[in-house]
């Protein structure tokens, strides 16, 4: 199975990943998805944030059954010429025969792509876990939510969210940070499941996270001082070693259990399987 995943970084923000030895996102996306597809996929990467010729010599578009579109730093609305380049990318890959999952900043990409409209979220930043996700009765039936528990928690960190949505897309999932946690969506043949959080991030990768952005999550009030900070970013560093801390942290198992957390992911790749 050919699978697309499209870099929404540009390359200072991998690079400063790669210096505290922490996979890229799009290194964190391929690596999970070969796990779950027992390495049998055929993954090529694009990075459009960085190039304008994107494009492998001899690659089309039409190769591939499935798009991953990763996390970013960006913000859409700033529309920069690596924003421009991600909206005009998914808008062509939106009238493909394909099924795209976007992450985080996917999701915006994706909603821009199709018509729908993203801002700064007046609740502020939501980082690391986004906690009491709940699924509604369109996403409790729908195929990227089959085993998954009805409320549930996943990484995240994002600034920004949906204020308005494609026409035609359906709403899975929400919390009280986000009304729009989970969507799908079908463009001709495309077919579109997206989330604002992040199913493909695990936990030591989100220690790291929060060891390069420490300053700022402080500042937002995200921990309420250093020592809570140490005590999540210690556990995530190392679920084993800190198992005595996860209920004091009050941290459920579909966080941590890779099978549970990634459950989107595993749909999704089941999905594609009977597409084909």
């Amino acid at each position: 199975m050919n699978i697309l995943i499209v870099d929404g970084n540009e390359k200072i923000p991998s690079d400063n990943y790669k210096q505290l030895g922490m996979d890229t996102q799009y290194d964190v996306y391929s690596k999970i998805l070969q796990k779950l597809a027992n390495n049998s996929l055929n993954i090529t990467v694009i990075h459009p944030a960085i190039n304008s010729d994107f494009i492998p010599l001899g690659v089309s578009l039409d190769d591939f059954e499935g798009v991953a579109w990763t996390g970013s730093v960006l913000n859409i609305y700033e529309a920069s010429s690596p924003i421009i380049r991600q909206i005009e990318l998914a808008k062509k890959l939106l009238n493909v025969n394909n099924s795209i999952f976007g992450s985080c900043w996917g999701l915006q990409v994706l909603v821009t792509a199709a018509g729908g409209k993203i801002r700064k979220n007046p609740n502020g930043l939501e980082a690391i876990v986004s906690k009491n996700i709940n699924l509604n009765e369109e996403g409790i039936k729908h195929p990227m939510y089959y085993g998954k528990n009805k409320s549930f928690s996943s990484f995240c960190y994002h600034y920004d969210d949906t204020e308005i949505l494609p026409e035609n897309t359906t709403l899975l999932a929400s919390n009280k940070n986000s009304k729009i946690q989970a969507i799908s969506f079908t463009n001709k043949n495309s077919k579109v499941w997206a989330v604002q959080y992040h199913p493909e991030f695990d936990p030591v990768w989100m220690s790291g996270l929060m060891s390069q952005r420490e300053k700022v999550l402080l500042e937002e009030g995200i921990y309420r001082n250093k020592e809570e900070f140490d005590s999540y970013k210690n556990y995530f560093s190392d679920i084993k070693t800190f198992n005595d801390q996860k209920t004091p942290l009050n941290i459920s198992d579909n966080l941590i259990n890779q099978k549970m957390h990634t459950l989107e992911l595993s749909n999704w790749l089941n999905f594609l399987k009977f597409q084909d």
